[in-house]
Order: C-alpha cells, then structure tokens, then sequence
C-alpha cells in the first residue's frame, strides 16, 4: 500500500506547515489540528545547541513531505507549564501528534536519515495501515470502541489478542494498560507498561496511565467528604484538609469538584507547602489527558491565576 508521501501528485505546501505556538494555543494548533493532519511538535530553547541542529533538519524534511505533516514549535523557556505537564525532562524532544493524542517520538539530536523514517512512520500511520496489517487495525478499532462503551473487560480481551499477533504493538499496550487501570487492577496495568520499550516510556499516553495509578493510590486515604468539607469550611486557611477534600472528591469521581478545589485553594495561597495544589492540579490534568475536557479548562483557569 503506497503511503502519502508515495502518493499521486503532490500538492502544495499549506501556509501554516511551519509555525511556533504556545501553551495557550496548544490545544488549537496541536490537538485539534492533528484530527486531520499529523502534527510533529519540537521542544525547543534558544541555549540548546542540539536543537540549533536538529531544527532544521525536521523543518526540511517536513517541507519534502509537502503538507503530508506539520511542525509546530515551543519554547519551553516560555511554556514551562505546559512542559512540565508532557513531562519535558530534556532537549531537544519531539513528539508527533494524530488525532488528537501523542503517537510517536524521540529526545535528542539524530540524523536526518532518523527524521525521515519518523516522518514516514507518521504518514504511513495516516494514510493507512501497511499491507497485512488490516486485521490488526480492524481489532483496535474494536477495542477503541469497546473502551469508549466501558467494556473495559472485551477491550482487554481484544488487545491482548493483538499483542499474541504483535507484541511490540505501542497502542495495545497502552491500552491494554489503561483497561487494566480503569478497573482497579493496578499490577496489571504497571506490569504491561513494564513491557514497553524504554524509547516510549515518555509517551504522554503512558504517563497519564501512570498519574491515574498515582492518584488512585493516593485517593485511598481520602476522609469522608462530608466530614472534610466541615472542616474546610471552619477554616478555609486549612489547605491540608482542603487538599485531602481534593482528593476525596477524585476518589468520588467528582473530577469538576476536586480541580474547583484546588483552584480556589491556588488562588488564596500558590505557594502552600511548595505549591503543593498545583502540582496536585497539574497529576489530575496529567491523569485525565490533554485532550480531556476538564483538563483543558482546568489549565486555561490556571493559566488566568497564575499569570493574571
């Protein structure tokens, strides 16, 4: 099967092929734009020499590729939020994007031989399964779509069918460990993320499965709601029981509730014990995925306080 790079005639560059973007417009110029079109998002900054070199070597190839992908660009000197939550540990980091979630990626300067296999492998993702992979395709699908009806248990089933077929299938894995997570089998869900090469632990996907296993621990020793609103009501200054309030609300399924909390808890004291709310704030964020509509608004609120 020809990939589109492999295509008939090629068509022109579209004029936002190449642009630099922000946390605020993240969601816009990456999330939603990889719905149609795979997005490669480079972190960069002005003192790393690696991703002086590596730069336009991607800027290159993505314009041979002719509007098959695009590149968006971000500072991380001016993002650190938005670094911080895709756990940006070091540069230069590329990350590409379809539809609407991370898929692939790579830290560090490599050859260009390197960033056109990434690109191709991004394209070819698009365009279409490669010959034979049709039935595999076809399955995680399914499981997708079992997944989105909370049939976590058929879900499961299916991907671990996939991976008897593939075992380095990156998406089965990921999935069959958020089915795990989803119904409280975290041993599970941590042995198959075990299993996934070390070239894609950073994967986003896999680290919001990891805040969820994080939280759901920690959301055991949740007090009562009830009793916890009492005391934060007593005495709003409480910020240790506002926090526990928090994560009782998670623990709850009360996701609105529990990000309203720390909000206010944020706005009436930032700095509390490290800045503890917000790096509470930023695991929920990270455990619901960028996409997750309480977390986009929940990061545009946050944004509005801290920088406000």
């Amino acid at each position: 099967m020809e990939t589109m790079l492999q295509g008939a005639a090629p068509q022109a560059a579209p004029a936002d092929l190449i642009k630099d973007s922000d946390q605020t417009k993240f969601a816009k110029d990456v999330l939603e734009a990889s719905r149609t079109t795979p997005v490669i998002v480079d972190f960069w900054a002005p003192w790393c020499g690696p991703c002086k070199t590596l730069q336009p070597m991607i800027e290159k190839v993505v314009k041979e590729a002719k509007g098959a992908v695009k590149l968006v660009k971000i500072n991380i000197d001016q993002n650190q939020m938005l670094a911080q939550q895709l756990r940006i540990q070091s540069i230069p980091a590329v990350y590409a994007f379809f539809g609407g979630r991370p898929v692939d990626g790579f830290m560090g300067a490599v050859p260009e031989t390197q960033i056109k296999e990434f690109v191709g492998r991004l394209v070819q993702a698009a365009g279409g399964a490669p010959d034979g992979a049709d039935d595999l395709t076809a399955a995680l699908e399914h499981a997708t779509q079992a997944v989105a009806e909370k049939d976590f248990a058929l879900a499961a089933q299916i991907y671990n069918e996939v991976l008897e077929v593939a075992p380095d299938n990156l998406p089965a894995m990921i999935g069959l460990a958020r089915c795990y997570a989803e119904e409280g089998n975290a041993e599970q869900a941590r042995a198959v993320i075990e299993r996934v090469p070390a070239k894609d632990k950073g994967n986003a996907e896999i680290a919001a499965i990891l805040a969820q296993l994080d939280l759901a621990e920690q959301a055991k020793a949740a007090g009562p709601v009830a009793e916890l609103k009492a005391k934060a009501a007593a005495d709003p200054k409480d910020y240790q029981s506002r926090l526990d309030l928090a994560m009782a609300y998670w623990a709850g399924n009360q996701r609105q509730e529990a990000i309203d909390e720390l909000l206010a808890m944020i706005k009436a004291d930032r700095n509390w014990n490290e800045a503890a709310a917000r790096q509470q704030l930023l695991k929920f964020f990270e455990a619901l995925g960028f996409t997750d509509p309480l977390a986009v608004a929940g990061r545009k609120r946050l944004s509005t306080i801290l920088f406000s």
